[in-house]
């Protein structure tokens, strides 16, 4: 008798348990210590595709410890943690209901804190420190060009070394786990504003494609799972002409270029796919206080005088800092002028990955991307080729 009743309460107690851990299972937990912080405010946030939205935070008291408990994301998605008084997070991703440790120093926060708990997590510290050094030393070297320290030749060669140092690491990832959130954490890393890997170049497209289709597969519900799908998409399409079904997403939707919705000089916001409708379109992103635009446009304006009656439109977008220059400079021009009010932090040119003004891209008569114009003196002969 007494063993039964023994029994019943472990079996009672283990049935606790179970019913506990289960209560529990709908929650992820990041905790940890944070040194010298004491009455600062530590923020949680999660960084979803457009913005980031704050979660949690509280004050740190003098022994650092922290703890947030937050109900886990449907599908893998990212965090930060922040330091009210410094400039860099600490980035991380949560894909489970696990359990996330960290240890930190507020003078040093985002570059030699440790992590437990989290493969995932530790790797994305990896990217993050290796996306820092790359923006580090492209920032050097700006400075020394600026100063005429070194030629643009070298300038050009050492960014390129800093660029590909960065994606030595972040391909490992990306092509060894492309259906993990480092693949995808990896992929969208910036510098400068730009991404590290280029829509159109004909290599990183591979890496679009690769971590497009695993999350297709693993998560096809996901917001990331489409974003990256559209992407993939557009970018194998432009370097490769390749239809949808060889990127094995059967049931992706057509998507020929990235839309871009923008004020003209009246304050109306024009729609790029308005203008495309059965045209060829040439889209340029440019910047009217330059010395070279003056020059730059009277070439459109007889490019455009010229193939305009076969069905020739211009799509420019002015990434000007001073919008009263730019309508002045736009007002007699008689193709489309849109404006960023991003300026040279604009998310458009950013999503183009365009790196140097003028950047070109032609669009043909069927609404696909048809090339990134490389060269200025070839603009004619691509115009042609879409007509």
């Amino acid at each position: 008798m007494k063993n039964k009743f023994i029994y019943r309460i472990v079996t009672a107690c283990c049935l606790f348990i179970i019913i506990g851990g289960c209560g529990k299972s709908d929650e992820f937990t990041v905790k940890g210590v944070i040194a010298g912080a004491t009455g600062q405010i530590l923020y949680l946030e999660n960084t979803g595709l457009s913005t980031v939205i704050p979660v949690d935070s509280l004050k740190l008291k003098p022994d650092g410890k922290f703890l947030f408990k937050q109900k886990r994301p449907q599908y893998p998605d990212f965090y930060r943690l922040k330091l009210k008084n410094q400039r860099l997070p600490i980035h991380f991703s949560i894909d489970s209901s696990e359990t996330v440790v960290f240890t930190a120093d507020a003078h040093n926060f985002a570059t030699s804190y440790t992590v437990e708990g989290s493969e995932n997590c530790k790797a994305i510290k990896e990217i993050t420190l290796a996306q820092l050094d790359a923006n580090h030393e492209i920032r050097k070297l700006r400075d020394s060009r600026g100063m005429n320290l070194i030629p643009d030749t070298t300038y050009q060669e050492s960014a390129l070394k800093a660029i590909n140092s960065y994606k030595d690491i972040a391909l490992k990832y990306i092509f060894g786990a492309p259906a993990s959130p480092v693949a995808y954490f990896a992929l969208f890393q910036q510098i400068d504003g730009l991404w590290f890997f280029d829509l159109y170049d004909r290599t990183d497209s591979k890496a679009y494609g690769a971590v497009a289709t695993s999350h297709k597969a693993y998560y096809p519900e996901s917001p990331r799972a489409k974003q990256l799908e559209s992407l993939a998409l557009q970018s194998m399409r432009v370097t490769r002409g390749e239809r949808r079904k060889n990127l094995n997403l059967d049931d992706a939707e057509e998507v020929n270029f990235i839309d871009i919705d923008l004020p003209d000089i009246n304050d109306n916001k024009i729609k790029l796919s308005n203008i495309v409708r059965g045209k060829a379109v040439l889209i340029n992103f440019t910047a009217y206080q330059t010395e070279w635009s003056p020059t730059f446009n009277i070439k459109l304006n007889e490019l455009y005088g010229k193939y305009k009656g076969h069905g020739f439109e211009i799509y420019q977008i002015s990434l000007d800092s001073d919008a009263h220059f730019w309508k002045n400079a736009a007002s007699n021009i008689p193709w489309t002028s849109v404006r960023d009010p991003q300026s040279i932090y604009s998310s458009i040119a950013a999503i183009y990955n365009v790196r140097q003004l003028p950047a070109l891209f032609l669009i043909n008569k069927k609404g696909e991307m048809a090339k990134r114009i490389e060269s200025i003196e070839t603009i004619e002969d691509d115009i042609k080729s879409v007509l």
